[in-house]
């Protein structure tokens, strides 16, 4: 089984549509985690009719790469939950939900070149709620304009995230948690 992780040109497409992927591509790209086998990846996109040429136009346009990490994979995306305590959906969204646990980045590995923490994430957040909830994204979008600091965007973080996960499902909501979390405490050990 191979397993594919995304590379620093693929994160810095998902963070800002840097380049023209197809916006089916695009989902595969997205569900790209390193952590999930290449046969459960062809499963999940198989009714968007992508296949085993699709990964391989991935990697050969540099925005994957095989995964050093091949061991507990499947125990790690099953017992991982999606969002962190997501509130049903009636109760207010807690502010302070801690992020996942993940290990501290530089600011060259995370953020797209000649941006900001600010800018990165302000672009992330619009990017991907046009692309992944459209119009009904319309008033996250209003908040996010509003955001002024790095803390009104974590603010913003678990609405996002159960917006998306409505919109989109569980695995589209896991990979943009995971690079979310990277923009939004960029440097900081969890």
């Amino acid at each position: 089984m191979i397993i594919f992780d995304k590379t620093e040109r693929g994160r810095t497409e998902i963070a800002t549509r840097g380049q023209t992927v197809a916006p089916r591509l695009r989902t595969l790209l997205l569900l790209v985690d390193g952590k999930t086998g290449n046969d459960e990846l062809l499963r999940k996109v198989a009714g968007l009719g992508l296949g085993q040429e699709h990964l391989d136009e991935l990697l050969q346009a540099g925005l994957i790469q095989a995964s050093a990490d091949t061991a507990s994979t499947n125990t790690a995306t099953a017992s991982s939950p999606v969002v962190n305590n997501i509130a049903a959906a009636e109760a207010p969204a807690s502010n302070n939900i801690p992020p996942p646990a993940i290990a501290p980045m530089s600011a060259e590995q995370v953020l797209p070149p000649g941006q900001t923490q600010f800018e990165a994430i302000y672009h992330f957040y619009n990017d991907t709620i046009k692309s992944m909830i459209g119009l009904r994204g319309y008033g996250l979008q209003l908040k996010v304009e509003r955001a002024g600091s790095v803390q009104d965007f974590r603010e913003l973080r678990q609405v996002y995230l159960e917006a998306v996960l409505k919109a989109k499902g569980e695995e589209i909501a896991r990979s943009l948690r995971g690079r979310l979390d990277q923009l939004l405490y960029l440097g900081e050990r969890q």
